[in-house]
């Protein structure tokens, strides 16, 4: 997200009791089960996905083909996150934005937004290796290992800047984006994806050769993006028409809209493929929605903090990390298609959370604890036996 707003800034570490989500409050799933509506013109032009590319129907995100894999059951988690440490960042205290995790390599890329820096972070020694500076105004972020790349969006320099992730220099630059923000990789086409926030739309780059390939309009503000590789589609949200936009890879066109209701100003969101579920929050409304993705149904509603922002999934141990701009972390556990709230956690300006799937370890880059910027390391709570 790119928009800075007064922040709380109050440091409460507290760990809130279980709720159900299935009784009483706003963690209650929906009454009201509301089918997502496909739009035709009037809401933006629909295309044809092309042989072997994106699997979305009017209906469903998920191929017919489709079986379920199964999950390990997990005891009951208990709630609430440790403090591990707070390591020292370099840079001025400023703004922070998205992070990416390179697990096979032990890396966590951080945009430090206001400081034009990308934070090159190791995870398995807990030290930084080094920034990458020249990134005016740094939004998204995403790790491409395939091709030992690194994307970072220099939303002030209007251009997506690629690095090599192993000698940490720029390779190129790719301009003509008038904001962008969220990345992801579609792996399956070879091709990353760019929301172009007030530019409406989602810009596609070769990832082998380094071009933009086209521009996909959205007939709206852009989210976060991301690849499913399970309907081999991207899912992007459109914050301004409340809606998920599915574009196929490999045709580069729009090819399915879903209203998410009672979610206003989709922003943020994230995916559990294995269960075929869409975590999507509210930006105004500070709602988190359940979509599942074989019916584009939402099936359960919470509240979250204000503003919330970045979402961050952990598929092992299925828990849920939602951080958002009034310095609230919350934290939920998904049991089968429900999500049940582990409780809220308060940091500084903690609207950036990313967590590490070996470890499991949460990371909130804060931008100014006892005056300088940090990276605060946290972990859940033992599970009970």
């Amino acid at each position: 997200m790119t928009r800075a707003r007064p922040l709380r800034s109050s440091l409460l570490l507290a760990a809130v009791s279980l709720l159900s989500a299935c009784s009483g409050g706003s963690g209650n799933a929906s009454s009201e089960q509301r089918s997502a509506s496909v739009h035709d013109a009037a809401g933006g032009e629909i295309g044809v996905g092309a042989p072997g590319g994106c699997a979305a129907t009017a209906q469903s995100m998920t191929p017919a083909t489709w079986t379920a894999t199964e999950i390990p059951a997990r005891p009951t988690p208990m709630p609430g996150l440790r403090l591990v440490s707070d390591i020292p960042l370099p840079g001025p205290t400023n703004r922070f934005d998205y992070q990416s995790v390179d697990p096979a390599a032990g890396r966590l890329y951080i945009s430090h937004m206001n400081a034009g820096r990308l934070v090159v972070f190791d995870l398995d020694s807990a030290r930084v290796v080094r920034e990458v500076e020249g990134l005016p105004r740094v939004t998204g972020v995403w790790a491409v290992p395939e091709h030992h790349h690194v994307y970072a969006a220099a939303a002030g320099a209007h251009e997506v800047v690629v690095i090599d992730d192993r000698t940490l220099a720029v390779v190129a630059r790719v301009g003509g984006i008038r904001f962008p923000d969220g990345i992801t990789y579609a792996s399956d086409a070879d091709k990353v994806f760019v929301s172009d926030e007030s530019g409406k739309a989602d810009v596609v780059i070769d990832a082998r050769t380094l071009a933009k390939r086209s521009t996909i309009a959205l007939g709206g503000e852009a989210g976060n993006t991301h690849y499913d590789s399970v309907s081999k589609c991207i899912l992007v949200a459109v914050q301004t028409r409340g809606q998920l936009v599915a574009i196929d890879p490999v045709s580069e066109q729009v090819v399915a809209r879903y209203d998410v209701p009672g979610v206003e100003s989709p922003h943020g969101f994230t995916l559990d493929e294995a269960r075929r579920l869409a975590f999507v929050t509210g930006e105004g409304n500070a709602a988190l929605a359940v979509v599942d993705l074989r019916t584009m149904r939402v099936t359960q509603r919470l509240k979250v903090g204000d503003d919330p922002d970045v979402l961050a999934w952990d598929p092992g141990w299925r828990r849920l990390y939602v951080a958002s701009e009034s310095g609230v972390l919350s934290s939920f556990w998904a049991t089968g298609d429900t999500l049940l709230p582990l409780g809220d956690l308060r940091a500084p300006r903690a609207h950036s959370v990313s967590v590490d799937p070996r470890t499991h370890r949460v990371y909130l880059p804060l931008e100014s604890v006892g005056g300088r910027p940090v990276l605060r390391v946290l972990e859940p709570a033992p599970e009970r036996k």
